[in-house]
């Protein structure tokens, strides 16, 4: 992935200037091309983790989109990195029709790719719309409540301290840290989280702000997509972690949820192992396969 390929925008949610950038396809020569628009996870910006995964379907002859949603990284909004699954719903709808404006995108070949809570969220919006060509969800949050179950008690306790203290205070917002090394206080230190901040700082000349707002971490128990997969119509593509601890996969009963255009796979692996070698090589070939079965060409 160069900087060459990429065409940064903006598009705007409920009055909020959101970042937004087209990565372009190299050798390609149709004026209009298949697109994937991705949805990131929890606390992720737009190249967080994904940047080999935009170089792949960009190779593959795919553009790209990634986004900022309101409040995160180079978008604007205020306060600062404050999470509601329900708003980013409605903020991916509005990068959706954003991405089938831009007139090098084919808008009849769109897939929606989301990975982690990010999963969640294209579980829901394919399931609305029938005229996307596809979707995939990487490692999804699909069940909030299995995620917050699996947390100790004490750091749910504290985390409950948090959260009142960031809900009664007027003037301000009280943060925890997005990630930390394994046994730290943070949203997520299983899995190997950390990892996601050394990648950053290899990877990346962006720093990445790691914090959330405490009143987030509120909304996880009652976000439960799973119960959109019996009403997506298009081919998606579900990809699950065995030793996932952070989105947990119960591969039977998302397999019973599912309807007939859903297709599951697993990866044994945790959750921020498909990301990286050597899960990634698999993970991708397996994508790869499958929007080259779906895309029109």
């Amino acid at each position: 992935m160069t900087q060459s390929n990429r065409q940064k925008g903006s598009f705007t949610h409920q009055q909020t200037r959101c970042a937004a950038t087209l990565h372009k396809p190299q050798n390609v020569n149709a004026s209009a091309y298949p697109t994937i628009l991705i949805a990131h996870g929890w606390g992720a910006t737009q190249l967080t983790l994904i940047t080999n995964y935009i170089a792949a379907f960009n190779d593959a002859g795919f553009g790209v989109v990634t986004f900022d949603y309101p409040g995160w990284g180079d978008s604007e909004g205020l306060p600062r990195n404050v999470i509601s699954p329900w708003r980013r719903e409605k903020v991916v709808e509005s990068a959706l029709a954003y991405t089938k404006s831009l007139p090098e995108v084919d808008e009849t070949n769109i897939i929606l790719w989301g990975s982690s809570f990010g999963g969640g969220h294209v579980v829901k919006i394919a399931a609305e719309h029938p005229e996307l060509r596809g979707a995939i969800a990487q490692v999804p949050m699909l069940d909030g409540l299995l995620a917050v179950k699996s947390v100790p008690l004490a750091r749910k306790l504290r985390f409950g301290f948090d959260i009142l203290l960031d809900l009664l205070n007027p003037f301000g917002t009280r943060y925890v840290p997005i990630i930390s090394e394994a046994g730290g206080y943070s949203s997520m230190d299983r899995d190997g989280a950390w990892r996601v901040e050394e990648w950053t700082r290899a990877n990346l000349t962006q720093l990445h702000d790691n914090r959330v707002a405490a009143r987030s971490l509120a909304t996880m128990a009652f976000y439960r997509p799973f119960k959109y997969l019996q009403s997506i119509q298009i081919p998606t593509l579900v990809i699950g972690a065995t030793r996932d601890t952070v989105a947990p996969f119960d591969e039977d009963k998302v397999k019973r949820m599912s309807s007939e255009t859903i297709e599951i796979r697993t990866i044994d692996a945790n959750h921020f192992d498909p990301y990286l070698e050597p899960w990634f090589a698999g993970n991708i070939k397996l994508q790869l396969d499958f929007v080259n079965r779906v895309i029109a060409r």
